[in-house]
């Protein structure tokens, strides 16, 4: 799809690129607002008031001491949660590690941000992760008798929803990802450290994408720290890195998520590459330090030195530095003497690189400290600024920075590209592991391939209505800003979304009407159906016009390709080119006078409708069964590989040169079913068509046939002539079977490899009637039962019918067969090309791919943009629709083995089915326990457990609970076969039964007091 324009030497072989940022931050919901507030040299830290503190359980004696900070650098919202989304239950959610939660959300953000669905990537997907202690279970542990009770009596609900072993497994089993997923753990490190190994698997090729980034959140946002004198934390609340007056950090809690793959991979991908990763490197400081907690000027040189040796490049070429820049007196000066060790190397000038801390902007974000920098550092190469290092206004004299290569600026600092930008990040961690990644910018690349088409399909989609509409209006508001191509962000919601149940289509030629139509919500969200099949309509003689397929010929490569090799095997025996047909303007005699013969009809409409065929095909939409009406039975059993292309044609050419021979003939199509049709035939005429119950088609000499239209006309009765000038499927051909059969007999035929209507008897195509001469002898001559073709067709799984040729005649077939049935739906018949000239029929043909995909057909959308200039492009990531997941202040119930007074207190989640309540005590008690252990007041008796976020590990308590309550055996595989609470309750019931017919009549009665259900619950 793309090349570098400039030379990649031998080094790029190693380069990584930067192609997703996700991010949530103090003061940010996003990385675009982080970004925003870095340059604006924001710093996001909340001072609390008395009542804060004391409304968030902080005693009065603690924050009332004279050395407590009131401060912290605060995320907002860290209790919501879409817990439906990734399919957790509400009392997983509550029980889940916020830090956990967030980060999924996250990791899922960042990979739409490099416009991946990790369900469509073709390759293995690593995680590397890190976390922050869990203090939110063990807060709640503490200060919940019956959640510590819980816990001690089951630990491993608790265990496997919290431990931080579980946070990089997690987000590797919610997105089904198949790379490695380690946890990463070197605290104030740990995310940069997490980088850094992602980068290491994929250039060994563990892996072919990596999630990488770490979260640092405790669970209680309002709260200060204790200052101590010499201690990490600063007196004020405010973090001055590198300043004279500074004296130490301020916590505070984020996440972010990077989206890393080999350069290579990317740019031939058309990826948005934010950045490139030159190199990188971790060390330790061994123990050569004051203590296990000291920082070491050697342990930090050497793995900055070590990088750029990784990298290839020379440290005079480095123009920005994201330190760790915890602004402590101890930690700055023994940070910034390591950097200018590792500069000094080959580097000798001074104050040309800018020195950066993060740390002033949000705080010390821990685990997730390393991947802010990173962050920060990637836009700073993109973006080509270096932001202020906030509260910096002199500089700390122990840096000696007068004499190093680093200045600080306290000021937005333009970055002027002299050759590449560089930067390099830092992170070192309590304990001595050392992280240094050296970053560039993107190289520039030049698009090459084919232009885009003038027409776009935009696909949006969203697990609920609502979600819909949002995401609707987020990429239409996208659309309407402009700075971005309506074809590129097309591909992008095509090939690097996932599409969800609720969808919306828009085809339109340029950004504003997009945005138009995709910020105003749908009258109605449409819902696919998965996995729906298709199946391919091909229309016979009648539906012909000069130009039919003009605009797809030139717009086309996979048509044009085909329906020239159709014209090159049909032009000997026809001695005219095929290509006239469709490249001829409106109103071409030649070309009309063409298609007024048999002959013309059936081998233009044959060429049109296989190249048509073809081009879905290559879009990935396969056919579960193919329906042509007469000679477009051809076209089917072509496709189906009955005929190879040379046969099918030559046999269709001399098909319709026979017909031509006939005299003059007429055909009638009549609003009847066939018993009364037949009685206007009369003598002379003969039924050739059967199109549904009330459409029948006479044919036979044009005399005839004018004379049962006007006994027609006068009996009230609907009659329509059709477009012909011979009468097929009539006694008049029998003089040319003979004929026809000798050819057929040369013909090598197969068996079909797809279901094919037949024509002759109504049902599918048997392999015996598609290698047998005479079947198609018979086919020319006998009436076309496509009506019962569409009878047959209706036993497909919920088929969506495509009509694959000009117009919409038998689609019009299909629904009226589909209303008599009782069946209609608004989205399965489609038509691909307008039915005459003037129409548009690129706008109809992505309309009807549209029309496919809202159905829930799959589209190859890879395969659609074959051969265009398309690129990724970063869009607004999904709207999670989030609610309150917390078990501090008391706020939830306990998953124990008896219901707690709280009782569950979540809505019963949006899903498909309808709510049905319990109908029988067995139901209600088997409801009850299903409610406890998911934590819905709601669940219907039909609701899938599985869609609810039940796991076989809480089935195996659901089973236990069952067992007690009922006494009677159910095993876990039973229960979790059985998804529903009436399915569950039918089993128990059963087993209840089959327990009192082995009993007397006193073991009964005490039986059924043990297990009355309503004794249960009390």
């Amino acid at each position: 799809m793309t090349e570098l324009a400039a030379h990649l030497d031998d080094q790029f072989d190693s380069a990584l690129a930067v192609v997703g940022l996700a991010g949530r931050f103090p003061g940010a919901s996003n990385v675009a607002e982080f970004w925003r507030n870095v340059c604006a040299g924001v710093e996001s830290v909340t001072f609390f008031s008395a009542a804060e503190l004391a409304a968030a359980g902080v005693p009065e004696s603690v924050y009332s001491h004279p050395s407590y900070v009131p401060a912290k650098a605060r995320l907002d919202g860290v209790e919501l949660f879409d817990a439906e989304f990734f399919g957790f239950n509400a009392h997983e959610a509550e029980m889940t590690d916020p830090q956990h939660r967030l980060f999924l959300e996250c990791a899922w953000e960042a990979l739409e941000d490099a416009a991946y669905d990790p369900a469509r990537f073709p390759g293995r997907i690593g995680v590397y992760a890190g976390q922050s202690m869990n203090t939110y279970s063990l807060y709640n542990i503490m200060r919940n008798p019956a959640l510590a009770q819980a816990f001690y009596l089951d630990y491993l609900p608790m265990m496997i929803s919290s431990n931080d072993d579980f946070l990089a497994t997690r987000v590797a089993y919610k997105l089904d990802l198949h790379g490695p997923a380690m946890t990463i753990q070197t605290a104030c490190s740990t995310s940069l450290v997490a980088i850094h190994q992602a980068c290491q698997s994929l250039l060994a090729g563990e892996c072919d994408m990596a999630l990488a980034g770490g979260v640092g959140v405790r669970a209680e946002e309002a709260e200060g720290y204790r200052h101590q004198d010499g201690m990490a934390l600063s007196p004020d609340g405010h973090c001055r890195a590198f300043d004279r007056a500074a004296a130490g950090t301020v916590n505070g809690s984020g996440l972010a998520v990077v989206v890393l793959r080999r350069l290579a991979d990317a740019v031939a991908a058309g990826d948005v590459v934010h950045a490139v990763v030159r190199g990188s490197a971790v060390n330790n400081d061994g123990g050569g330090k004051a203590g296990f907690t000291a920082p070491s000027a050697v342990g930090q040189a050497q793995v900055v030195a070590d990088a750029l040796a990784v990298a290839g490049v020379s440290a005079s070429s480095v123009g920005f530095v994201e330190a760790h820049g915890t602004g402590t007196p101890l930690g700055d000066p023994i940070e910034v003497a390591g950097l200018t060790r590792a500069f000094r190397v080959d580097a000798d000038g001074v104050g040309f690189c800018a020195l950066g801390s993060v740390k002033t902007n949000v705080g010390h974000l821990d685990a997730a400290a390393g991947v802010a920098g990173f962050v920060k550092a990637v836009l700073a190469v993109r973006e080509g600024v270096v932001p202020p290092t906030v509260h910096f206004r002199e500089a700390n004299p122990k840096l000696a920075l007068e004499s190093s290569p680093f200045f600080v600026n306290g000021g937005l600092v333009s970055w002027p590209l002299a050759g590449v930008r560089r930067a390099g990040v830092s992170a070192l961690g309590v304990g001595g592991t050392n992280a240094h990644v050296v970053l560039e910018q993107a190289p520039v690349v030049s698009s090459v391939g084919g232009g885009v088409r003038d027409w776009q399909v935009v696909v949006v989609s969203g697990r609920t209505p609502s979600a819909l509409v949002a995401v609707g209006r987020g990429v239409g508001g996208v659309l309407a800003g402009g700075g971005v191509g309506l074809a590129d962000v097309a591909y992008t919601l095509q090939v690097g979304r996932r599409h969800f149940e609720r969808r919306r289509a828009v085809v339109c030629r340029d950004a504003t009407q997009a945005a138009a139509a995709l910020s105003t919500p749908p009258a109605t969200a449409v819902e696919f159906r998965p996995a729906r099949t298709v199946a391919f309509l091909f229309p016979g003689g009648g539906s012909q016009y000069v130009g039919m397929g003009r605009q797809l010929y030139a717009a086309e490569p996979v048509f044009a390709e085909h329906l020239d090799r159709c014209a090159d095997l049909a032009a000997d025996r026809l001695g005219f080119d095929l290509r006239d047909v469709v490249r001829a303007p409106d109103g071409d005699r030649a070309v009309q006078e063409f298609l007024g013969t048999s002959v013309g009809v059936t081998t233009a409409l044959f060429a049109v409708e296989y190249a048509l065929a073809r081009l879905w095909q290559s879009w990935g939409v396969r056919p579960e069964a193919m329906l042509g009406h007469s000679s477009g039975e051809y076209v089917a059993a072509c496709l189906a590989g009955v005929f190879d292309l040379a046969d099918a044609i030559d046999t269709v050419v001399l098909r319709g040169q026979l017909i031509d021979r006939l005299p003059e003939g007429a055909m009638l199509a009549v609003n009847l079913p066939e018993p009364d049709a037949a009685r206007y035939a009369g003598d002379e005429l003969d039924i050739a068509a059967v199109n549904g119950p009330e459409q029948t088609v006479l044919s036979g000499p044009a005399a005839a046939v004018e004379a049962a239209h006007a006994t027609l006309r006068a009996d009230g009765m609907r009659a329509k002539p059709v477009r012909v000038r011979q009468a097929a499927h009539t006694r008049m051909l029998d003089p040319l079977l003979d004929e026809f059969a000798a050819h057929l007999a040369t013909v090598t035929l197969r068996p079909p490899q797809a279901r094919v209507g037949s024509n002759v008897t109504g049902a599918w195509l048997t392999a015996a009637e598609a290698t047998d001469p005479a079947y198609w002898v018979r086919h020319l001559r006998a009436t076309v039962r496509f009506g019962d073709n569409l009878r047959t067709a209706a036993t497909l799984s919920d088929a969506a019918f495509l009509e694959v040729g000009p117009g919409h005649a038998l689609g019009t077939m299909a629904l009226a067969m589909s209303r008599a049935a009782g069946v209609e739906t608004t989205t399965s018949i489609v038509a691909s090309l307008p039915a005459a000239s003037g129409a548009d029929e690129n706008e109809t043909l992505l309309g009807a791919l549209a029309r496919l995909w809202l159905a829930g057909t799959e589209i190859d959308w890879t395969a659609f943009s074959a051969g265009e200039r398309r690129r990724r492009v970063s869009l607004p990531t999904y709207p999670f629709e989030r609610r309150r997941y917390s078990l501090l202040n008391g706020s939830a119930p306990v998953p124990q083995e008896t219901p707690t007074a709280a009782g569950p207190k979540h809505d019963r989640p949006d899903l498909h089915t309808e709510y049905e309540p319990p109908r029988t005590d067995i139901e209600e008690t088997v409801a009850q326990a299903w409610r406890e252990l998911l934590g819905y007041r709601e669940i219907g008796v039909f609701d899938d457990f599985l869609l609810l976020g039940g796991d076989s590990l809480l089935t195996g308590r659901l089973v236990a609970r069952l067992q007690d309550t009922f006494q009677v055996p159910i095993t876990v595989a039973e229960a979790f076969a059985r998804r529903t609470i009436a399915q569950q309750a039918d089993l128990l019931q059963d087993r209840l039964l089959a327990e009192l017919e082995g009993l007397s009549d006193e073991d009964a009665e005490q039986l059924i007091s043990d297990t009355d259900p309503a004794e249960a619950g009390r």
